[in-house]
């Protein structure tokens, strides 16, 4: 039996817009990916977030599945358009209050909230000045950020300023499968300057206001290898970690961007004033590691062999653990967590109302062994919260995708746990991994 060290943080994690709903109630503004759902060709089926899990009416229901499946801890997103509905300006009170008695019900729940500050719901009003494209969303940023720790600091103690910054700059801005659905990438290698200058300046802000806080951010990593081993896959492999890990990696802890890339990028490269890395490169707290698979070269199609989900992305745990071990060798980090992994896969609710799901406890069992491997190895990985505490809205994928441990009727918004969540909450009161 695997055993995790002692003091391991076990949680879940959700998005705001993913799960929340209400999206024009109680003074919320308008969000990018409001307006991107609801244009026509840009999400599968149509759908939207306008409603999802309806978490906003029901957040006590979901504090209630925290507590049920052993969880102490809670991974969720603050929407910046509920707090500043223009984006800037005038605060919106009950938007602030929502998060007020989330966070009070988590913590009745004996569950630590660990606070997003962005994951992707940019005010709609703020894209029309420019967006991540414009240098003044890194102060209108510390600005929310400072706002948000002034009422939630006090109780609030982990944060996390930007979820996957590599997605929002280049599938939001470079192929436009995201919110805004931009296709420039000069302009999206400069939104990856801005958000990392923004991640920067709410690190201060954060400081500043709620002086106790732990405070990281989270990247999302694809690591590449190779099928072949030829010399010119290992290059390709090597020039693809330069490209979207390193590129976010080397700013952030060591001062620079990849001398390789900038040089590739030439004058497609981003704008930097003097000052910026040294803003970039702020101490943190921790790191967030988001893991759902590796990118292979040299593979035509599939991996003979590999499963895949139903997102079209193979199952290979082993990745994760050379992934951690490399970030270990290569880089001075502060302790990680691994803030999302899951899977998505066809779930469907027997007659019985069970919803049996081995193929996700079994990615879940993997993926944790490989933490589990890592840590043996050396590397401080500190918890691992599960994506997703519940099926959501998949981003451009709509409702037809589900990640969650925790099955949502979209219909009746009924809650049922999947058996994964029935193993992962073993696992958690173990500390170990449970068998299946």
């Amino acid at each position: 039996m695997t055993a995790f060290p002692k003091n391991f943080v076990w949680g879940a994690a959700t998005a705001a817009y993913q799960i929340e709903g209400a999206w024009q109630e109680d003074g919320r503004g308008e969000s990018i990916w409001d307006r991107f759902s609801h244009t026509p060709g840009q999400v599968l089926n149509g759908d939207t977030g306008d409603v999802a899990c309806d978490h906003y009416h029901r957040y006590r229901e979901d504090v209630a599945l925290l507590r049920s499946l052993n969880l102490r801890a809670y991974r969720f997103s603050i929407a910046w358009p509920r707090i500043l509905p223009a984006g800037a300006g005038a605060v919106n009170p009950k938007g602030l209050d929502f998060y007020d008695r989330l966070v009070d019900a988590l913590l009745e729940a004996s569950v630590t909230p660990y606070a997003t500050l962005y994951h992707w719901d940019l005010p709609q009003a703020l894209q029309e000045q420019g967006g991540w494209g414009n240098r003044d969303i890194i102060g209108q940023f510390a600005d929310y950020a400072s706002i948000v720790a002034r009422r939630l600091g006090d109780r609030v103690q982990n944060w996390m300023t930007l979820n996957e910054p590599w997605v929002v700059a280049f599938m939001g801005h470079r192929s436009g499968e995201h919110a805004p659905g931009l296709r420039d990438e000069k302009l999206a290698l400069q939104v990856s300057h801005h958000l990392l200058l923004a991640h920067g300046a709410a690190v201060d802000a954060l400081r500043a206001n709620a002086p106790q806080s732990q405070i990281g951010i989270v990247l999302s990593f694809s690591p590449a290898e190779t099928m072949s081993g030829a010399p010119e896959d290992k290059e390709a492999a090597e020039a693809n970690w330069q490209a979207n890990g390193a590129w976010f990696l080397a700013p952030l802890f060591c001062g620079h961007y990849p001398a390789t890339m900038l040089e590739k990028y030439g004058p497609l490269s981003p704008q930097i004033q003097p000052g910026d890395l040294t803003q970039i490169a702020r101490t943190l707290d921790f790191l967030g590691v988001n893991y759902y698979f590796r990118t292979v070269i040299g593979a035509d199609g599939r991996v003979p062999g590999s499963e895949y989900t139903e997102m079209g992305w193979e199952v290979h745990a082993p990745a994760l653990e050379r992934l951690l071990l490399r970030l270990n060798a290569d880089y001075k980090l502060p302790p990680i967590f691994i803030t999302e992994n899951g899977a998505a896969f066809q779930d469907e609710m027997g007659a019985d109302g069970s919803i049996g799901d081995a193929r996700r406890t079994h990615y879940l069992h993997a993926h944790l062994s490989a933490v589990a491997r890592a840590i043996e190895q050396g590397v401080d990985v500190r918890g691992y919260f599960a994506w997703s505490l519940l099926d959501n809205f998949e981003w451009a994928y709509g409702h037809g995708k589900r990640f969650g441990i925790v099955y949502v009727d979209y219909k009746t918004q009924r809650r049922a746990l999947k058996d994964s969540a029935k193993w992962y909450a073993q696992t958690v009161a173990k500390n170990a991994l449970a068998a299946f």
